[in-house]
């Protein structure tokens, strides 16, 4: 409280002089001035927290003076002050915004909760706009990283597409090149960055159950519907819905989609009414819908509807020159998280990194990363680290598969490489020993997180679940949710 000012514009001189004395005693640093034009001149120079206003100035009005401070965008609490609480003028006041207004004889003690109340509310709007600023900057393009000219090009065309009033956007590219991201920086970049971000992937919804998620349901519209639920669309209300994977949704749902889009209104499952609706659509896709649409998997007409604005995002093999960006972004990422000082790669690394293709992207660049740096424990990370698919990358088959292959039996894979990262014995040891062997030692340095562990091992987590189940490695109460892949 002690660093807040307020200022107190009054004519009056024995009511500036019991105000700043009460203001004082509460804590408050004060200002004065005795007309609208120095008011108005002192809270452009000294920005005060708060302004006490009186209505009747002998130069420009109090609602003047309001009028003028809110054209000009500043949203401070202005408390007006008055000898008669029914003036028009006064009402007219707290429809410009105004926080309160307070009468005179002055009560100083309902003065000392409205200004108290005026500036925690000024609070509040601070430390809100300071998370929503913190959320555009986290969900925004700081973290689309790369210094491409094809990715400097495709973030200043993002930029215009939020400032626009485009109401539907199509975002395409493959698998892992970072869609989502780029859909929020459109929503973070828009008009639109203080509401919703609402955000569905289509192919994870069943199609029984799409429906309903997206335009909500009535109370008893189908069996398990006990209330009344409000779908995607109604909560995204003045901002943005991403549908990502929309490729996926039925020709039923494309139809009712498309009809939303051209009406922006929506009527939930077993309702009768249409409820209007103001929703930025941002649609995507790893599908080529276009010949999709050729194949009648997609309708020609929502197609066109979506693709009035397309952006397509360029496959990592294509701009190279982004993949040692995107690596000390996701060095740095991982040392917080896994509370490592890894400073960087080794050469060797390095030119495998640069030497792969990436067919998964983005996504699989950083698992890759993570998967590294779970295992390194000194400065660098080392190519031993590495997927067997990024340090072999002329070879297919994941690390057990080449192990099942090999001719010889024994742990060395096909290429003559071992593995020592994950300590398997040497000597005349069965697979299926070496097999368990780096399934134990793999729960053991992700510290049986199964996720990690399968990273480690370059296999899907159902793929170690399995090979868990076979080797006891599983509780017995989870082995019944372990099935082959």
């Amino acid at each position: 409280m002690a660093n807040e000012s307020i200022l107190i514009v009054d004519d009056e001189k024995l009511v500036r002089w019991s105000l700043r004395k009460k203001c004082e005693e509460w804590g408050y640093q004060v200002l004065e001035s005795e007309d609208g034009m120095t008011g108005l001149r002192m809270v452009r120079e000294e920005s005060p927290d708060l302004v006490l206003l009186d209505v009747r100035l002998p130069d420009i009005g109090g609602v003047e003076v309001l009028q003028r401070l809110k054209d000009s965008g500043d949203a401070r609490a202005v408390v007006m002050i008055t000898a008669d609480p029914q003036l028009d003028d006064v009402k007219a006041a707290i429809r410009l915004g105004a926080f309160d207004f307070v009468g005179k004889p002055l009560n100083f003690d309902e003065l000392a909760v409205t200004i108290e109340n005026a500036l925690e509310t000024t609070r509040l709007r601070t430390e809100v706009e300071s998370l929503q600023n913190e959320a555009r900057r986290q969900a925004g393009d700081i973290n689309v990283v790369g210094v491409s000219s094809k990715i400097t090009e495709l973030m200043k065309f993002v930029r215009k597409v939020a400032a626009s009033e485009a109401s539907t956007i199509l975002i395409q590219g493959e698998s892992g090149t970072g869609k989502d991201l780029i859909a929020k920086a459109i929503h973070y970049e828009s008009r639109r960055a203080n509401k919703p971000f609402v955000a569905v992937n289509c192919s994870a919804i069943p199609e029984t159950l799409m429906e309903a998620e997206l335009f909500g349901h009535e109370r008893g519209a189908f069996t398990d519907a006990k209330a009344m639920k409000k779908g995607l669309f109604e909560m995204a209300h003045g901002g943005s819905l991403f549908l990502d994977e929309i490729g996926e949704l039925s020709i039923f749902l494309q139809a009712k989609l498309l009809r939303v889009l051209e009406d922006q209104k929506i009527r939930r499952v077993g309702g009768v009414r249409d409820i209007q609706v103001d929703v930025r659509v941002i649609a995507a896709s790893n599908r080529d819908l276009e010949r999709a649409v050729q194949e009648e998997r997609f309708r020609q007409d929502l197609y066109y509807r979506l693709a009035i604005i397309s952006i397509f995002i360029p496959p990592l093999r294509e701009r190279k020159e982004d993949i040692l960006p995107l690596v000390e972004f996701f060095i740095s990422h991982y040392n917080r998280a896994f509370r490592k000082s890894i400073r960087g790669l080794r050469p060797d690394t390095q030119r495998l990194l640069l030497g792969y293709d990436w067919p998964g992207n983005v996504r699989e660049l950083k698992n890759a990363i993570e998967r590294a740096m779970i295992l390194e424990e000194e400065k660098e990370l080392k190519p031993e680290y590495l997927p067997f698919s990024v340090s072999h990358p002329k070879t297919t088959g994941t690390a057990f598969e080449q192990l099942s292959s090999s001719p010889t039996g024994s742990e060395q894979l096909p290429d003559g490489r071992r593995l020592p990262s994950l300590g398997i014995p040497e000597g005349g040891t069965s697979l299926e020993e070496i097999e368990r062997t780096m399934v134990s030692l793999a729960l053991e340095k992700a510290q049986n997180n199964q996720t990690h562990a399968a990273r480690l091992l370059d296999i899907s987590r159902d793929a170690l679940r399995y090979k868990m189940k076979k080797f006891g490695f599983l509780p017995a109460e989870a082995e019944e949710a372990a099935t082959p892949t």
